[in-house]
């Protein structure tokens, strides 16, 4: 019997009621299978109803796990308990791939920043090549939902959060690739190191890797593994590796012979030209490259390609000032890359810090920020690591809890009246939003909007 026709012929446990549980939802009732969500939250999805413990009455054959639930859960512990299947979405995915679509290619990426713009830009790369395919995964459209949409896709682009990684053992990717580790999510693993592992327990899933050269953890904890590594990093590369010639992205690892090089992008292909961004170039293009896509190819997709919002995204620029919107930056290592980008910075940050420390950040960027406001439930813990680091920094604390538009109101209006020609006013907040916005997208609309109408006129 196929895995499908099986899945008919069970009682099935869709754990959690968001964005994954509402795809394996749909898949399940288009094929007529039994299926019934649990969900601490939700009371309802999509007119179904949703219960908030493991029923005693039901036995199930089979629950299908959302990213984010700790296998420590006391529902997830339950389940194990009562012998129940578990199984995450990622791996739902792959099975029904098997049947669906054996021929399609999965290539995967994870890191702890970039994530998003990468799997974008080699989304990028192989529409330009003509390929049907999708990015998906942590990003938009979800894995289950790409594999049964009826669209034949030849590749998916996976972006992998450490969630999913934690949860999944079942697909064997083309090719892999690791972008960078740092402190992220420490509240969910409980610590760097166990984040870390789950970030690089995708190696164990491919034969080949794509590797970031210049992030210290990923070179230390990749070294054990024995499958093909392709490094990328800003030097002038070696053979085996991709890097960078004054203005040129050279490739050495994807050529015919050792003393060949290959040029797949120029600088001013890549927009923003900001180190980060360059990397994630790199990145998009060893995956394309590996799985046989032509420089001139890869070139073309990285030129039309562009950075979605909340990224980097310069939403003004008058009087000398540049105001952007770097929402997306949800974390230390995500911030420091922002600063990074700019010389003199009015830092508007603070939010939920998820567990991570603000001080290497500040220390790594102590010469960029001008000036600091500060919101949020961590704004202390920001504060704090200025005042260590840059004690004559002036730091200024937005308090408006009530409503978000006017806590941004508040927010542009002081960073207005402190900016001067030559300064950045930065939205790179460090944390996460959920404290005080619904996401990071209204956070960014928020700056977006109180910008036009406090800092244009």
């Amino acid at each position: 019997m196929s895995y499908i026709a099986e899945l008919q012929s069970k009682n099935i446990l869709i754990v959690g009621a968001g964005t994954t549980g509402k795809s394996v939802a749909r898949y399940l009732e288009n094929i007529g299978a039994d299926f019934q969500i649990i969900d601490e939250k939700a009371a309802t999805l999509d007119g179904l109803e949703i219960v908030s413990n493991v029923p005693e009455n039901i036995n199930f054959d089979l629950a299908i796990v959302s990213p984010g639930w700790r296998k420590d859960h006391s529902i997830i512990e339950s389940m194990r308990a009562k012998g129940i299947e578990l199984i995450s979405e990622i791996d739902f995915a792959w099975q029904l791939k098997m049947e669906l679509s054996p021929d399609q290619k999965w290539v995967a990426l994870t890191g702890t920043n970039g994530k998003t713009t990468t799997v974008q830009m080699l989304e990028s790369i192989l529409v330009a090549a003509g390929a049907k395919a999708i990015a998906c995964g942590n990003v938009g459209t979800t894995v289950v939902e790409a594999v049964t949409s009826g669209n034949s896709y030849e590749t998916l682009a996976i972006e992998l959060s450490s969630f999913q990684i934690e949860w999944s053992t079942l697909p064997i990717y083309e090719v892999v690739a690791i972008l960078n580790l740092a402190e992220d999510h420490i509240d969910w693993h409980g610590s760097f190191a166990e984040y870390a592992n789950a970030k690089m327990k995708l190696l164990n899933q491919s034969k080949m890797a794509v590797l970031n050269l210049n992030d210290p953890e990923v070179i230390l904890r990749s070294a054990g593994w024995t499958g093909r590594k392709v490094f990328f990093g800003f030097d002038t590369p070696q053979f085996g590796e991709i890097g960078l010639v004054e203005e040129l992205l050279i490739d050495r690892a994807f050529v015919t012979s050792p003393e060949a090089a290959e040029v797949f992008a120029e600088l001013s292909d890549i927009k923003p030209a900001v180190p980060h961004n360059v990397s994630n170039a790199m990145a998009a293009a060893g995956l394309a490259l590996a799985i046989g896509i032509p420089h001139p190819i890869v070139k073309a997709g990285l030129a039309s390609f562009k950075l979605d919002k909340h990224r980097l995204q310069t939403v003004l620029s008058k009087d000398g000032i540049d105001w952007v919107n770097d929402s997306k930056a949800t974390n230390p290592h995500a911030a420091s890359a922002s600063l990074l980008s700019h010389l003199s910075n009015i830092w508007i940050a603070g939010g939920l810090a998820k567990g991570a420390k603000m001080d290497e950040l500040v220390v790594r960027t102590s010469s960029r920020i001008k000036a600091a406001i500060l919101i949020g439930t961590d704004a202390d813990l920001i504060a704090k690591a200025i005042a260590k680091v840059l004690p004559d920094v002036p730091v200024h604390k937005i308090a408006n809890n009530e409503n978000p538009a006017d806590l941004m109101d508040e927010v542009v209006t002081c960073a207005k009246n402190i900016a001067v020609a030559g300064d950045t006013v930065l939205l790179a907040p460090a944390c996460a939003s959920m404290d005080q916005f619904s996401s990071y997208a209204q956070r960014g609309e928020l700056f977006i909007d109180s910008v036009s109408r406090l800092a244009a006129k």
